[in-house]
């Protein structure tokens, strides 16, 4: 908690889309636990479509888009030296600890009903990228439903929240970890089934188009994004296998953990139809 009250408070400066974080408090005598206190930031938060009362044609809903790729561009171009946060992470190594440290949360979480993802695993590991040598503050899991928009101009976004998972590391495997989330329209309806945001609504880009975007804003390179979207689907049953694994235990007994198995799944295949296709 002390350490996300720190990331907001010292991101601020640089990326003025953070709540304003006003509190710390370790004293677990005045609530029963330690706390911290955050600016409220009065505006939307987008689920699984876009509200009714929006009405936003295709041409808005594709400024939406681009305002959302353009805050994690903002992102990953801070200086986090100049923030005070150059120990937040160790951008060495980040992509080799991910891929080694989701493969061994996965195995830990695995079920005798789970697939074993071990041709994804043995491609990501063989396609492995070198350390970047652009380095960012990696957000971890920006969404549409962690960013907040302007009442009065839902094209413009005003917040970012959900900090906790934040490090130093490969902008691209937070570029990754996004598109896993990012359901196109032309997607087949199994993978419409997932869908928690409105990624797939008329003028939101697909996500070919996002990575361009976002190529031509930042300027980073990029022509071997098939092995960060495949990550970043790894990552996500990875997640997915952490919770059904406590409903396959009986340490949950949500029945809507019950589909998250047929989940992983279908991300598993996703990914082996990302690395047949490959040209890596």
């Amino acid at each position: 908690m002390g350490r996300e009250y720190r990331i907001l408070n010292q991101l601020r400066n640089a990326f003025p889309y953070c709540p304003q974080a006003y509190l710390h408090c370790t004293d677990e005598s005045v609530i029963g636990s330690e706390f911290y206190v955050m600016q409220r930031v009065r505006g939307i938060i987008l689920r699984s479509d876009l509200p009714p009362e929006l009405a936003l044609d295709a041409r808005q809903t594709e400024d939406l888009c681009k305002s959302f790729i353009n805050k994690l561009v903002d992102l990953h171009r801070v200086d986090y030296q100049a923030c005070g946060l150059g120990d937040l992470g160790k951008p060495q190594g980040y992509v080799q600890r991910q891929i080694s440290g989701w493969s061994e949360r996965y195995e830990k979480a695995r079920t005798p009903d789970a697939p074993a993802w071990e041709q994804v695993q043995a491609w990501l590991a063989d396609k492995m990228p070198a350390d970047s040598p652009t380095s960012s503050i990696v957000h971890n899991d920006y969404r549409f439903d962690n960013v907040i928009l302007d009442p009065d101009n839902p094209m413009n976004i005003i917040g970012v929240l959900d900090w906790e998972l934040t490090t130093l590391g490969d902008p691209l495997m937070d570029l990754g970890n996004t598109l896993a989330y990012w359901v196109q329209a032309d997607d087949p309806l199994p993978v419409q089934l997932t869908r928690r945001q409105p990624s797939n609504a008329p003028g939101m880009l697909t996500r070919q188009a996002f990575v361009d975007y976002y190529a031509e804003r930042s300027g980073i390179r990029i022509d071997n994004f098939d092995f960060y979207y495949t990550y970043g689907l790894f990552r996500l049953a990875g997640i997915v296998q952490q919770i059904y694994y406590r409903f396959f235990h009986g340490q949950t007994q949500d029945k809507r953990f019950a589909r998250f198995i047929d989940m992983n799944r279908l991300l598993e295949q996703m990914s082996l139809n990302v690395i047949t296709k490959s040209s890596l």
